[in-house]
C-alpha cells in the first residue's frame, strides 16, 4: 500500500488532498498540524513513502517538520504546500530536504501529478533496481545497487532526487546539461513545476559533495545554459 502522511492545518485543503489521494489508491494519515505529523510518523513506525507538508502551521512548521523527518529517512519523499507569494519558502523548503513544492491553489490533476512522480523515486530506493552495476567518476563511486554515493570511500547520504542528479551527471562526464534536459531527466516529462527546482536541488548537492560549494569543480555552472559534471 502506498502511505501518505499529509499535514495540513486548513481543513477544507486538507479534506480535498485526503479525498483525490484516496481515489488514487493511497493510504492517506492525515494531521492538522507539525507535532501530530511528527507523533503519526513515529506511531507508524516511519512507514510512510510521501510526507505532505503545508509550510504555514502553527507551533512547528513544515519546514521543521522536513527537517526532522529529512533526518530521520533519505528515501521518504517530502513535498511542500506553499502559498503562491512564498518564493523564499519554495526554496527554503528544498534546501532542507524537500523533492518538490505544490504552489496553492493546485488541482487534483497537479496534486496527482507530483505525488505520483515523487512516489516512483521512493519505490525504486525501496524495490532497488535490477541493475548491480556501479558507476566510478574521479573520487566518486554511484551504486546502483544500494542507491548509494562515495567520495574517496566515504557514504554521502543522498535523497533520492539528488541520487537521480548524480546519477545523470556521473553518466555523461564533461557534457553541457541544459536545465530543461536535467528537469525532464530527473522529474518527469509531465513535472509541472519551475525550473529553478533543478538550481536550488543544485546548490544542495554541491554543499554535500564540493569542498568549497560557493567554488564547484565537480558540478560545474556553464553560464545561461545548465550545468556540467567534471569528475
Amino acid at each position: 500500500m502506498k502511505r501518505i502522511l499529509v499535514a495540513e492545518d486548513e481543513d477544507a485543503i486538507r479534506e480535498f488532498v485526503v479525498i483525490n489521494l484516496n481515489r488514487m489508491g493511497y493510504e492517506v494519515v492525515d494531521t492538522a498540524s507539525g507535532e501530530e505529523a511528527l507523533e503519526q510518523y513515529e506511531k507508524g513506525g516511519g512507514d510512510f513513502d510521501i510526507a505532505l507538508l503545508d509550510v504555514m502551521m502553527p507551533g512547528i512548521d513544515g519546514f521543521e517538520v522536513c527537517k526532522r523527518l529529512r533526518a530521520k529517512s533519505s528515501s521518504i519523499g517530502i513535498i511542500m504546500l506553499t502559498a503562491r507569494s512564498q518564493e523564499m519558502d519554495k526554496v527554503s523548503g528544498l534546501m532542507m530536504g524537500a523533492d518538490d513544492y505544490i504552489t496553492k491553489p493546485f488541482s487534483p490533476s497537479e496534486l496527482i501529478a507530483r505525488v505520483d512522480a515523487v512516489h516512483r523515486r521512493v519505490s525504486m530506493s525501496k524495490t532497488g533496481p535490477d541493475s548491480a552495476s556501479q558507476i566510478i567518476s574521479g573520487r566518486f563511486e554511484l551504486s546502483h545497487k544500494s542507491r548509494s554515493l562515495t567520495k574517496d570511500g566515504k557514504l554521502i547520504e543522498l535523497t533520492q532526487v539528488e541520487f537521480q542528479l548524480m546519477e545523470f551527471f556521473m553518466s555523461n562526464p564533461g557534457a553541457a546539461m541544459e536545465r530543461g534536459e536535467i528537469l525532464k531527466k530527473v522529474w518527469g516529462e509531465n513535472y509541472f513545476g519551475d525550473v529553478k527546482i533543478v538550481d536550488v536541488n543544485i546548490r544542495r548537492l554541491r554543499i554535500k559533495i564540493e569542498e568549497d560549494p560557493a567554488n564547484p569543480i565537480h558540478i560545474q555552472t556553464v553560464w545561461g545554459f545548465g550545468y556540467k559534471w567534471v569528475a
